[in-house]
């Protein structure tokens, strides 16, 4: 098994589970009902599409590396031709959050999601169109699993990567037999307009600290100009 890492970075993300009408909530996690929904828009799956497979094949976990700030947002729908005829819908978001999403599987499928990702056939947001994703979004394969990648990758937020002592929330699929699981309503089994279904999952909840955290403030040694193929090089 490898596992394919991505960053999930942007102003606004939005990760909602159970909101329906006129109030959009959001989780404080991103969801795998909304990493399905990026990696089918890379793969250029319409809403009609076959998901269960996607759905199934992979192994899905999220680590909160920046938790961010749920904000609330608001827009005027009209219902009907009168300027009366309006109502406001609120919209939650999450502001200045950055995750790191890992998708375990066969390592041939996530080079082919890999390409995808790189040159999507749709574009490409975290939960709602409004909000595209800033900056590297791919960090590469790991030959290792889903557990060991959350637990060692070091942390993507600059102003955490220097303490010793950061604790990074986690959630990660788990079986139904598992101690200390909950269950979440976000397993996509049909993304069609006419007949959306989501299934429940489980997830179980924990906290790492990346290993790369204790080895800040350790003596490096760093010559840059061996990469110019000097003969010598800075002591």
């Amino acid at each position: 098994m490898a596992t394919l890492l991505l960053r999930l970075s942007s102003p606004l993300q939005a990760w909602g589970v159970s909101s329906k009408f006129d109030t959009r909530y959001t989780e404080k996690m991103p969801t795998k009902s909304g990493l399905i929904g990026l990696l089918a828009a890379a793969l250029g799956l319409t809403r009609d599409s076959d998901i269960t497979q996607l759905s199934s094949q992979f192994r899905f976990g999220f680590r909160a590396d920046r938790e961010g700030t749920v904000i609330r947002d608001f827009q005027k729908i009209r219902i009907d031709d009168k300027k009366s005829g309006t109502k406001i819908s609120n919209r939650y978001y999450l502001s200045d959050a950055m995750f790191l999403a890992a998708v375990e599987g066969d390592r041939e499928s996530l080079d082919n999601i890999v390409d995808a990702l790189r040159c999507p056939f749709f574009p490409l947001y975290l939960g709602r169109r409004s909000c595209p994703p800033e900056g590297k979004l791919i960090l590469g394969i790991r030959d290792e699993n889903i557990e060991d990648v959350l637990a060692n990758e070091p942390c993507l937020d600059d102003s955490k990567a220097k303490a010793k002592d950061v604790r990074l929330r986690v959630q990660l699929e788990a079986d139904s037999s598992d101690d200390g699981v909950f269950y979440q309503k976000d397993l996509p089994l049909s993304f069609d307009f006419a007949n959306r279904q989501y299934g429940y999952r489980a997830l179980r909840e924990y906290w790492v600290t990346p290993s790369s955290a204790f080895n800040v403030g350790k003596e490096t040694r760093h010559d840059p100009f061996t990469l110019l193929g000097d003969e010598e090089s800075c002591s």
